[in-house]
C-alpha cells in the first residue's frame, strides 16, 4: 500500500489549512498513494481560546472535516486526519481533540479522542495545560481497513507503553502517532518513543507531524518539532522528514508485522503478575 505523510505548518485559519491539505492530497495521489495521514490539529494550531472559540465547529457542522471527507471521496483514498480541534457539547466548555479514519467514500470508519493530555513544564517559558481547554478521551480505539487493523493515538498518548500493548494485542498491525510535538521534548525523545513502540508491539508506527513557526492572528506563538516518522516493526527509521513542510511517501508492506513477529514473537509471550 503506498503511504503519504504529510508534514505541514498549520495556522489558526481553518480555511486556510484545508487549501493546504487540498493541495498535498492532490500531490500525494497524482504519485500514486492510496492512504494519506494528516498531522494532530490539522485544522487549527493556536494558542488563544479566544481565537479557538471563533473558529472551531461542532463535529457535525465542522467545514474541515466535511471538506477532508470529500477529499478523500474525490481522490478514492483512506486517509487518516490526525487530529482536529472540534467544539464539544460538555458543561466546561472543552474541546476535544479528534482523530478520524476516513474511507476512500468519505465515509468515518473510526474516531478516537485523545486520551492523554499535554500538561507539562518543559522549561520556564515552554508550559502546556492542554486540559485546560481539551477534555480527555476514554476509549482505545482500532480502525478495520482493507490494509491491516489501524490503532489510533495521538501524540502525547506515545508516552504511555499500555495503551499501545492493548492495541496490539487487540490485533492492531498499524499504529498512528499523528502529533504536533514540542521542539524541546521532540529532540530529546520523540525518535526513541516512537521506535520503542514499534519494537515492543512489532507494528509498524506512522506519525506525521506539525512542523516549523505556526502562522497566528493572535495569541502566543507556537511551534511544533517536525520529523514525521515512519517506523518500521523491527525498528528501522524509514522516514526522518526532517524540518520542512512536505509530502513523504513509502510502501506499507503488511509481511514486515508478520516477518517480524514470527522472528521474535512477544506479543504471545505478555504474561500477568503480582506487585509491586
Amino acid at each position: 500500500m503506498k503511504t503519504a505523510l504529510l508534514q505541514i505548518t498549520s495556522s489558526d485559519d481553518p480555511a486556510d489549512n484545508l487549501r493546504t491539505v487540498h493541495a498535498m492530497m492532490a500531490e500525494a495521489t497524482a504519485q500514486g498513494a492510496q492512504f494519506i495521514l494528516t498531522p494532530e490539529v490539522t485544522n487549527c494550531v493556536s494558542t488563544s481560546t479566544t481565537r479557538q472559540r471563533e473558529v472551531l465547529q461542532h463535529e457535525e457542522n465542522d467545514a474541515s472535516l466535511a471538506g477532508l471527507r470529500a477529499l478523500a471521496a474525490e481522490f478514492g483514498v483512506w486517509l487518516l486526519i490526525g487530529s482536529l480541534a472540534i467544539k464539544t457539547h460538555d458543561a466546561d466548555g472543552r474541546f476535544a481533540n479528534r482523530s478520524f479514519m476516513i474511507g476512500p467514500q468519505g465515509q468515518i470508519v473510526a474516531r478516537y479522542d485523545k486520551i492523554h493530555m499535554f500538561d507539562v513544564a518543559v522549561t520556564e517559558s515552554e508550559t502546556f495545560r492542554e486540559s485546560k481547554n481539551y477534555r480527555p478521551g476514554s476509549s482505545a480505539v482500532m480502525a478495520k481497513t482493507e490494509f491491516g487493523t489501524v490503532g489510533m493515538t495521538i501524540c502525547y498518548d506515545i508516552r504511555f507503553p499500555p495503551l499501545y500493548a492493548a492495541l496490539a494485542q487487540a490485533g492492531a498491525r498499524i499504529l498512528t502517532v499523528p502529533a504536533a510535538f514540542s521542539p524541546v521534548t521532540g529532540a530529546a525523545h520523540w525518535e526513541s518513543l516512537l521506535r520503542a513502540r514499534a519494537i515492543e508491539n512489532t507494528c509498524w508506527v506512522l506519525a506525521p507531524a506539525q512542523t516549523g513557526t505556526h502562522p497566528k492572528t493572535c495569541g502566543k506563538t507556537r511551534y511544533t518539532h517536525g520529523h514525521s516518522m515512519v517506523v518500521a516493526p523491527w525498528g528501522e527509521v524509514v522516514i526522518d522528514a526532517g524540518t520542512d513542510p512536505g509530502i513523504h511517501i513509502f510502501d506499507l508492506d503488511d509481511s514486515s508485522v508478520t516477518e517480524a513477529r514470527r522472528r521474535v514473537p512477544s506479543l504471545t509471550h505478555a504474561r500477568s503478575f503480582d506487585g509491586p
